[in-house]
């Protein structure tokens, strides 16, 4: 049994080149710079939104806060 547990490694079955260093690296730049692209996006987006929103800029709907009738109130 002692002897089992001597030649475990461990899962450690690595051989030849350690590649999960450099592709770990790399992942992370990409996450990186996908999130720096939305981040740019999304303040663009934002930026071209208007002041307020009243219901006339939005096709004059009915507000959900308004009474539909005149019975209602």
């Amino acid at each position: 049994m002692l002897q089992i547990l001597a030649d475990n490694n461990f899962g450690d079955t690595r051989s030849g080149d350690g590649l999960a260093g450099p592709m770990a690296l790399l992942l992370i730049l990409l996450l990186g710079a996908a999130t720096v692209f939305l981040i740019r996006n999304m303040n663009k987006r934002i930026k071209r939104l208007p002041e307020t929103f009243d219901s006339a800029s939005m096709g004059g709907g009915v507000r959900p806060d308004t009474p539909t009738s005149p019975d209602a109130r």
